[in-house]
C-alpha cells in the first residue's frame, strides 16, 4: 500500500504539471494570430499529445486509488484501550450474570426435541424446500415468533426511545461496503443475480440511511429499530450447530442502530446494551454479559458486548445479542457526516446491536420454560400477545 501511495503521489504531481503545460499551450493557441502557420500546427500537435498523456496518467491514478481502497477496505477498526487483547474468544471477559438458572427435576429436552414432540417445528419439509439450516415454525410457535417481534418493538419504541423503521432486505454493493460486510465477508453473504445482496442484519439498511448525508447537530442522536429477516451463508460454520435452529441461513432479528456524535459513543453503547438486556429481564431469562477480546470482536467494531442466554440442554450460555460501537469506521466508508456547533462537517459515530435475535429467543423460551409434562409456559409479558398462558 505504501508503494502504491508513493506512486499515486508521483502521478498526481505529474498530472498537475501536465495540466499546467496544457493550459499554457492552450493559452498560446488562443492568442495566436495565424491559425495556419507551422507554429500554430506545432502547438496544436503538442497540446493533443499532452492531453493524451493526461488521460493515461488519470487512468493510472484511478487504478492506484482502487488498489489502495481495496487494501484499506480489508483493514479492521482499531479497538478501544479497555478492550482485552487476545487471539480468540478465550480472552473474553465475563462482566456479570443475571437471573437464576432453573433446576429441573427431569432431564430438559433440547428446543428441537420439544418442537418436534409438540408438532411445532418441521425441519424435514424445510430441508426438502430449501436445504439444510432452514426450519418451518407451525401454529403456536409461529405465533410466538410474531409475538416476540411485536413485544420487542414495543419495548424499544415505547420504553427505550428508538424510532421504528421498515427497511429493504435487499441492498446494493455500496451499502454492504458501507457497514463493512464487503469485501472481507463476501463468502458469508447471499447475492442475487442483479448486484443486490440479502441483508445479513438490519444494521446494513438502518446504518446506511445516513450515508452520503450531512445530519444537523440538533437532529442527533438518531436511534433506529427494525425487525427484519436476515440471511447468512454461514460458510465458516461447517459442522457447527447443525441440529435445530441455533445457526440458520434465514432468521428473524430485531436490530438497534444509534447514530451519534463521536464523543457520546461510549455512553450510547451502554444505553444500547441496557436496551437489549431489558428484553431478557422482562422475559425472565438467565443471561450473562461478556466484553469481547480483540480476537473475537467484529471487523467494524471498536468495542463489543455480547449478551449470552442460558440454554439448559447445552448447559451453557449462547450468544443472543451483540452490541458494538463502530466509532467513525462505518461513517468514513459511507461518507456520513454531521454539522458541528461551529458549522464544520465531521464524521458521525455509529453503533448497532441485536435487540434480540428472535430464533435464539424462541430456543431459550422453549428450553427454560419447559415443563415435565412436555408443555411450555409462556412468559408473562408475552401472554397478552399470545392470548394464552401455555403451549401444549
Amino acid at each position: 500500500m505504501i508503494s502504491n501511495d508513493e506512486s499515486l503521489r508521483k502521478n498526481l504531481e505529474l498530472q498537475q504539471n501536465l495540466q499546467n503545460k496544457r493550459n499554457s499551450i492552450s493559452k498560446a493557441l488562443g492568442a495566436h494570430k495565424d491559425k495556419g502557420s507551422d507554429d500554430f500546427k506545432k502547438l496544436s500537435t503538442e497540446v493533443t499529445e499532452v492531453k493524451n498523456e493526461i488521460n493515461k496518467i488519470e487512468t493510472s491514478i484511478s487504478d492506484l486509488k482502487k488498489k489502495i481502497d481495496e487494501t484499506l477496505y480489508t483493514l479492521p477498526n482499531i479497538p478501544l484501550e479497555d478492550v482485552p487483547i487476545a487471539e480468540d474468544e478465550k480472552g473474553n471477559v465475563e462482566l456479570k450474570k443475571v437471573g437464576q438458572i432453573k433446576e429441573f427435576d427431569f432431564k430438559p429436552l433440547s428446543h428441537d426435541e420439544i418442537g418436534e414432540s409438540l408438532d411445532l417445528i418441521d425441519f424435514e419439509t424445510a430441508t426438502e424446500l430449501s436445504g439444510s439450516r432452514f426450519s418451518i415454525l407451525k401454529k403456536d410457535l409461529a405465533k410466538l415468533e410474531r409475538a416476540l417481534v411485536n413485544f420487542m418493538l414495543d419495548i424499544h419504541t415505547e420504553e427505550n426511545g428508538y424510532d421504528e423503521y421498515n427497511v429493504p432486505i435487499l441492498v446494493n454493493t455500496k451499502a454492504m461496503y458501507g457497514t463493512g460486510q464487503l469485501p472481507k465477508f463476501r463468502d458469508d453473504q447471499f447475492q442475487t443475480n442483479n448486484d443486490l445482496w440479502l441483508i445479513p442484519t438490519g444494521e446494513v439498511p438502518l446504518t446506511n440511511m445516513v450515508a452520503n448525508k450531512i445530519t444537523k447537530y440538533e437532529k442527533l442522536p438518531l436511534r433506529y429499530v427494525a425487525a427484519t429477516p436476515c440471511f447468512r451463508l454461514e460458510a465458516g460454520s461447517a459442522g457447527k450447530d447443525t441440529k435445530g435452529m441455533m445457526r440458520q441461513h434465514q432468521f428473524s432479528k430485531v436490530e438497534l442502530v444509534s447514530i451519534v456524535q463521536p464523543e457520546f459513543r461510549e455512553k450510547e453503547l451502554e444505553k444500547l446494551l441496557k436496551s437489549a438486556e431489558r428484553v431478557l429481564e422482562l422475559l425472565k431469562l438467565p443471561y450473562r454479559v461478556m466484553l469481547l477480546s480483540t480476537g473475537d470482536m467484529g471487523f467494524s467494531a471498536e468495542k463489543t458486548y455480547d449478551i449470552e442466554v442460558w440454554i439448559p440442554s447445552q448447559e451453557k450460555y449462547r450468544e443472543i445479542s451483540s452490541c458494538s460501537s463502530c466509532s467513525t469506521f462505518q461513517s468514513n466508508r459511507m461518507k456520513a457526516r454531521y454539522k458541528t456547533v461551529d458549522n464544520k462537517n465531521e464524521l458521525l459515530a455509529t453503533l448497532n446491536g441485536s435487540g434480540l435475535a428472535i430464533g435464539r429467543t424462541i430456543i431459550a423460551i422453549l428450553e427454560n420454560y419447559q415443563n415435565k409434562d412436555g408443555s411450555i409456559e409462556i412468559p408473562l409479558v408475552l401472554q397478552k400477545y399470545m392470548s394464552k398462558k401455555s403451549i401444549s
